[in-house]
């Protein structure tokens, strides 16, 4: 049985690469069917506001790889509902509304349901 997977997302999409790696690498999970789940937390949630203009700041468009999550089996996407709050984002406002928003005690049980966790 395969091992499951979180992925914790901690970087804004203007920011550098981590953000368009890190969804790499939960694509690549979710294509050879790994139990894989997402999470948004501090700056990262940042990647699930919409409107934005990558071009401006000279970086890739996520939204379309975000969009893709679902067709690539991650459907266990999660965001900090505290770190949306302290950056001023309305949960209902977000990109992906299938996320489920947590709190920190949530993201603390949601943690100890995976087997392995790399944050990026």
């Amino acid at each position: 049985m395969a091992k499951s997977l979180l992925v914790i997302s901690r970087h804004a999409p203007w920011s550098g690469p981590s953000a368009r790696e890190t969804l790499d690498i939960v694509l690549a999970g979710g294509a050879f069917d790994l139990p894989i789940g997402l999470l948004f937390l501090d700056d990262g949630v940042f990647q699930l506001a919409t409107q934005q203009n990558a071009r401006a700041v000279q970086q890739k468009d996520l939204s379309a790889n975000l969009q893709a999550l679902p067709m690539f089996g991650v459907d266990d996407l999660f965001v900090c509902a505290d770190s949306a709050a302290q950056r001023g984002l309305a949960l209902d406002a977000l990109s992906l509304e299938d996320a489920q928003a947590l709190d920190s005690t949530a993201i603390t049980a949601l943690i100890d349901r995976y087997d392995q966790v790399i944050t990026l």
